[in-house]
C-alpha cells in the first residue's frame, strides 16, 4: 500500500508536535518535512535530511572525526528548524547568511575522487542522526555555530543580541590548530579609505570583553565596536591585535568566526578525545534537551 506523504510547515512547540504525532499514527501517515532553499537564486524544496547532507558537506571539514559530524548534523537541522518557524516562509539563504548548502555536482566538484567515500560518510551519519534537534525549555533555538575559538566562545548576547548561548572555554582551539592565529596586512591608505578618514591620528583598543575579544577601539575620534571593525576589514575574527610597520597596519587575529555556539573545530578536538556528539552539543550549547521532531 502507498504511504501517503505530506509537508508539514513547522512552528516548535511541544502540544503541536504530539498533536502532529498523533494525527500521523492516526492516519497512517509519513511525516515527511522540506526546506525551501535559495541556490542562486533559484529556489528549491528538498527533503529535510537531504538538506542537512548538503549543509555538512558545506560547512566541516569531511574528514572530521565522526561524532565532530553528528554533532554538526544536529545544529544544523535545529538551526533550520528554527529558521523555518520564524521566517515567515521565507527561503532558507544557501549561503553564510544562513547555512552553506552544497549540491550534488558541487559534492562532486569538491571532493573529486573522495566524493563516492565521503558522501556516504555523511549520509550515514546524518542518517544516524535523523531528525533529533536541540531544545532549551522545550523550545527550538538559533544553534549558532563557527569555525575555530581564540580559547573561549562568545555570548551571544554580545554578538546578536540575543541571550540564549553563553560563553564556555574552548581548550581545543588553540596553537596546534593551523591559522589559529592569521595576520592580515592592510596599507594606510587602503584603511583610510574603508573609514573614509584624509588621515590616521591615532588607532588603539580601547577594551576586550571576557572572552579576550575586542569590545571596542577608536581611531582617531570615532569608537568602533569589535565587530564592526571586523566586518569593515573582514576579518577572521574580532579577538585581535593592531601593530604599524611603516605605511602598513598589522593585524593580527586568533580564531576563526563570529564566536558564538559549537566551536567546529573543537568539536573535532573533543571527538578526538571520544566524546559523543551528544556530549559536545551539551558542552558548547549547555542545558539543552536533544529530542526527536
Amino acid at each position: 500500500m502507498l504511504i501517503p506523504i505530506f509537508v508539514i510547515s513547522i512552528i516548535y512547540n511541544e502540544n503541536i508536535l504530539n498533536k502532529i504525532s498523533d494525527e500521523l499514527k492516526e492516519e497512517n501517515k509519513e511525516q515527511e518535512i522540506f526546506v525551501s532553499v535559495d541556490k542562486n537564486g533559484s529556489i528549491q524544496n528538498i527533503k529535510l535530511e537531504d538538506y542537512i547532507i548538503g549543509v555538512v558537506a558545506g560547512e566541516m571539514p569531511a574528514s572530521f572525526e565522526e561524532e565532530a559530524l553528528k554533532a554538526q548534523a544536529v545544529a544544523s537541522r535545529t538551526y533550520v528548524i528554527y529558521k523555518m518557524s520564524n521566517s515567515q516562509n521565507k527561503p532558507i539563504s544557501s549561503t553564510t547568511d544562513d547555512q552553506v548548502y552544497l549540491t550534488t555536482e558541487e559534492m562532486q566538484e569538491k571532493w573529486k575522487d573522495d566524493y563516492n567515500y565521503y558522501f556516504n560518510k555523511i549520509k550515514d551519519i546524518v542518517n544516524s542522526t535523523k531528525n533529533l534537534i536541540m531544545t532549551k525549555d522545550k523550545k527550538v533555538f538559533k544553534a549558532y555555530y563557527f569555525s575555530m575559538s581564540n580559547g573561549y566562545t562568545e555570548d551571544s548576547k554580545a554578538v546578536f543580541g540575543e541571550n540564549t548561548i553563553n560563553s564556555v572555554v574552548s581548550p581545543w582551539d588553540n596553537d596546534s590548530l593551523k591559522n589559529f592565529v592569521v595576520t592580515k596586512s592592510i596599507k594606510e591608505t587602503e584603511l583610510l579609505q574603508l573609514i573614509n578618514e584624509n588621515q590616521i591620528k591615532s588607532i588603539k583598543i580601547l577594551s576586550k570583553d571576557s572572552s579576550g575579544r575586542v569590545d571596542k577601539l577608536e581611531i582617531n575620534d570615532k569608537i568602533y565596536s569589535g565587530i564592526e571593525f571586523r566586518k569593515l576589514l573582514n576579518l577572521r575574527s574580532t579577538d585581535f591585535e593592531i601593530e604599524k610597520d611603516k605605511d602598513t597596519y598589522l593585524i593580527t587575529t586568533k580564531g576563526y568566526g563570529h564566536g558564538v555556539g559549537m566551536s567546529q573545530y573543537g568539536a573535532n578536538g573533543m571527538a578526538k578525545e571520544n566524546y559523543s556528539y551528544k556530549e559536545i552539543l551539551e558542552y558548547y550549547y549547555q542545558n539543552i534537551e536533544i529530542t526527536s521532531i
